[in-house]
């Protein structure tokens, strides 16, 4: 039960971060390429009460962790973006829903960072920091996981609006048509685990690109 209640510990710090800098991206972006609907709400905030999903940033990590699934990842609420109002909507989408995985991949590169400072440390800060490091970690994983899940091109997922949004019509109106079945598709990839053989590779090419940063 201890071993279970640290795990939790070393692993919520990061999955709350990682998904509420993620929703403030996309909406950060949209009222920078002209939709104010997020900052109007108030959602343009690092105050994780505007975030938090009960199912999604609580029980899913939190029921990940203690089975032991191979990878933990989490949800917050999602930011309010209109489309609509975006300055050149088929264009902009694409940059709102890249910013959420790009933003989770430079969180990753911050604490790869955090991990090699620790690692040039003495070694009697070095076990002061052991609790900092583990999360620092955890960090790494959590967000090459997030950037990778939410990049997989079936929406609503980020990807799913970037292929969207790159796509001629009517191509793009047929894979937006998915989007009510999107999650549904994405649980039946999950349950036959399938998911988890679409995305290896792009874990590992995100892997790769931050090792080529980080060195």
């Amino acid at each position: 039960m201890e071993d279970t209640i640290r795990e939790i510990a070393i692993w919520a710090v990061p999955v709350l971060f990682g998904v509420i800098f993620h929703e403030v991206a996309h909406g950060w972006v949209a009222n920078k390429l002209g939709d104010p609907t997020a900052a109007r709400m108030g959602r343009l905030t690092l105050n994780p009460i505007s975030h938090i999903d009960l199912f999604g940033t609580i029980l899913l990590p939190a029921i990940l962790i203690i089975g032991g699934a191979p990878f933990v990842f989490g949800y917050a609420r999602p930011v309010p973006v209109n489309f609509n109002n975006l300055r050149r909507p088929k264009r902009d989408m694409i940059w709102v829903a890249l910013a959420g995985p790009m933003t989770n991949i430079l969180l990753a590169l911050a604490s790869l960072y955090a991990l090699k400072f620790a690692d040039g440390g003495a070694a009697a800060a070095a076990v002061a920091l052991t609790p900092l490091t583990l999360m620092a970690q955890s960090s790494v994983n959590i967000n090459v996981m997030l950037a990778a899940f939410n990049l997989f091109p079936v929406p609503p997922l980020d990807g799913g609006r970037v292929l969207v949004g790159l796509l001629p019509d009517p191509y793009s109106s047929a894979v937006a048509r998915i989007e009510p079945f999107g999650f549904l598709i994405i649980i039946a990839l999950l349950m036959t685990h399938t998911l988890d053989v679409i995305l290896g590779p792009i874990i590992r090419f995100i892997f790769g690109v931050l090792e080529a940063l980080l060195f």
